[in-house]
């Protein structure tokens, strides 16, 4: 759209980021492409599902990765699967979104009766929405928290246990 220049970031942009850049990223684009009852909100829905599977995939990924030797400047892996869960979920209610969304805009709203039908639909729709926002941000609060000390680079010397010397009285 002619104007629509605010926080449209790509996936390739995404990878570029740390992952609390990633996550504020995709809740920025989120936050300002709403999801209205028409084509472009359909759109907007898609695109945040997109963006946040990305976002959930790479979680995943980098979980993988910081379990590999000799990794900085990740989160802890416990921290990035908690945060793939968290993420997981903002999917999946932005999926569960869809239904309402589809069936507003595709239903005419003329009527006082059709008004009234469609208030279902609107409550499932802002509830999916709410759980969604709730889920992206428990993965940002999740990446806030402090990260434990770095531990030491070599492993500590397993002690040698000498065999007891026996003496006859």
């Amino acid at each position: 759209m002619p104007g629509d220049d605010l926080h449209t970031y790509e996936p390739t942009d995404l990878d570029d980021m740390s992952p609390r850049q990633a996550v504020d990223a995709v809740t920025a684009d989120i936050r300002d492409h709403y999801i209205t009852v028409d084509g472009t909100g359909l759109f907007n829905a898609t695109r945040h599902i997109g963006l946040l599977c990305h976002l959930a995939a790479r979680m995943a990924a980098d979980v993988e990765y910081q379990l590999a030797p000799n990794v900085a400047d990740l989160p802890p892996a416990e921290t990035l699967g908690a945060n793939a869960g968290h993420l997981g979920r903002a999917v999946a209610h932005y999926t569960q979104a869809l239904a309402p969304l589809i069936a507003l805009t595709t239903t005419a709203q003329d009527t006082l009766q059709q008004q009234f039908d469609s208030l279902d639909h609107h409550s499932r729709l802002r509830v999916h929405l709410d759980d969604g926002g709730r889920a992206l941000a428990a993965a940002r609060t999740a990446l806030e928290a402090p990260r434990p000390p770095a531990a030491a680079s070599a492993p500590a010397p397993v002690p040698s246990h000498a065999p007891a010397v026996r003496r006859r009285a």
